[in-house]
């Protein structure tokens, strides 16, 4: 594994005031713009309900809050508010999370948790916690987690991944939770080959419609999570200008956010998908977002969903730490 940090990852490590203007860089726009105060004071009550309730073993009572992967996403959610993850406020928290996600992991085979949608979302929060949170065993825990995932890409003959290491089949839900997971350890220096990443969107193609949204399994029934999903993993490969993104998104703009089935999940994908396709395309979503997610949060700070309130909080706030772009992978 190379050790250099990137200069993202330092410039995001540095900055521990929610208060300063963010930048937010598009193609051919940058400007400074101010968090919106009701975007802060909804983050703030929704990080210290993760940290009200969190367990002192890092995990959270609800089902899905004691899967490794769950407690990933809350952990992201802590690291992107952009307070120092040594000292500031949520600390504490955010090392008892991957304290866990440490424990969880199988020491022979780097396998994180039951599910390969739990190892792709902790490999995630390992990759966005190297070189923030001083731990020396975050790097080698992070190889081996994406040495297993592009172990079990080699074998599985669609190139992309399912719920088993070992599954040869492959579905767009998963094979996007382990191939966001390789993008943000590339991004903090690990190694991934670019033919890992290129089998992967070969996949996706595949399961593309001619409208440009994504299926399961295939072609058939895209919805609007899975279509987020897919869209996001075009614009993390740079593939922004050519028909298959532009197609993916023509299909999210009309999906529209009336996604009752997996809300919080359409969310955490959706909000970066559209922040990828430019600025017009994101302020327009942030802003029905931004109000949808204040119309119900709860007045103990949580959002409630079908998977728990752990993992529909943990996505909410991920939907809107788009305003603060703090973690690497939200970098364009």
């Amino acid at each position: 594994m190379k050790r250099t940090v990137s200069a993202v990852v330092v410039l995001a490590c540095l900055v521990t005031s929610v208060s300063l203007a963010r930048a937010q860089s598009f193609p051919g726009h940058v400007v400074a713009t101010p968090v919106p105060a009701d975007v802060e004071e909804m983050y703030r009550k929704g990080l210290d309900y993760l940290v009200r309730t969190q367990s002192d073993a890092g995990t959270w009572q609800d089902g899905y809050g004691q899967q490794p992967g769950v407690v990933g996403l809350a952990v992201l959610a802590m690291l992107a508010h952009g307070d120092d993850p040594e000292l500031g406020p949520f600390s504490s928290s955010i090392k008892r999370g991957i304290e866990f996600i440490l424990k969880s992991q199988q020491a022979d085979s780097g396998y994180v948790g039951s599910s390969m949608y739990n190892h792709g979302f902790a490999t995630l929060a390992l990759a966005e916690a190297y070189g923030c949170v001083t731990d020396a065993r975050i790097g080698p825990a992070l190889e081996k987690a994406v040495k297993l995932i592009l172990s079990s890409q080699a074998t599985n003959q669609m190139g992309a991944w399912r719920y088993s290491p070992s599954s040869q089949d492959a579905d767009t839900t998963v094979s996007g939770a382990c191939l966001v997971a390789l993008f943000a350890a590339r991004n903090a220096g690990v190694a991934v080959p670019d033919k890992a990443i290129e089998k992967a969107l070969g996949f996706y193609r595949l399961c593309q419609t001619p409208e440009g949204g994504f299926g399961y399994t295939n072609p058939n029934g895209p919805n609007a999570p899975r279509s987020a999903i897919g869209t996001l993993m075009l614009a993390l490969a740079r593939e922004r200008d050519n028909r298959t993104f532009k197609a993916a998104l023509n299909y999210m703009r009309h999906a529209g956010q009336d996604s009752n089935e997996y809300h919080y999940y359409y969310l955490y994908y959706a909000a970066q998908a559209f922040f990828h396709s430019g600025a017009t395309e994101w302020q327009k979503w942030n802003e029905i977002n931004r109000r949808r997610l204040r119309d119900v949060q709860g007045q103990d700070g949580s959002w409630q969903g079908q998977h728990g309130a752990t993992f529909s909080t943990s996505c909410a706030l991920l939907s809107l730490a788009l305003n603060y772009r703090f973690l690497p992978i939200y970098e364009r």
